[in-house]
């Protein structure tokens, strides 16, 4: 009795961890698959500036861990020189975008970098850019996240 008792157990724990397995592979949570008409842009964002449009698509700048967002700039856009805290990767996905390195903003020292490229903006390094037709790209880091200008003065907000 003592031994069919056991395996009964044995069989019922079992049984419930497969369950618990099976409902969590089938349920798995921040899963998301969305079309471009599913995305809620806005112009508010923890990086939005006027004039630009942000969709957080995993995570939250403002919050700590990781996130990707996508921001829309139009045309004529100029962003001064300004650091991230975090390290940052950037994919080009549409138009043309101007980047360049340094404390003072440099036409000379743009890089075109079409469709398709991406660049890296490391931690606390200054850069800077400018948009000359409307561009989208899509930002990774790990929050939290800021922009800070080189010269507070340049800040648009």
């Amino acid at each position: 009795m003592k031994v069919g008792r056991k395996l009964w157990i044995g069989l019922s724990v079992s049984g419930a961890l497969i369950s618990i397995v099976a409902v969590a592979q089938t349920t798995t949570p921040g899963v998301m698959a969305l079309t471009p008409s599913e995305m809620k842009w806005s112009p508010q964002g923890g990086l939005a500036l006027p004039g630009m449009e942000q969709l957080n698509l995993v995570g939250d700048p403002a919050k700590p861990g990781p996130y990707t967002l996508r921001l829309k700039f139009p045309a004529g856009y100029k962003l001064a020189p300004h650091t991230h805290p975090d390290s940052r990767e950037v994919t080009i996905l549409s138009g043309i975008w101007h980047t360049g390195y340094g404390e003072k903003f440099d036409p000379a020292v743009l890089k075109e970098l079409p469709a398709g490229s991406f660049y890296t903006e490391p931690a606390n390094v200054a850069h800077f850019v400018e948009v000359r037709e409307p561009v989208m790209i899509q930002v990774s880091g790990t929050g939290p996240s800021e922009r800070k200008f080189v010269n507070p003065a340049d800040n648009p907000k």
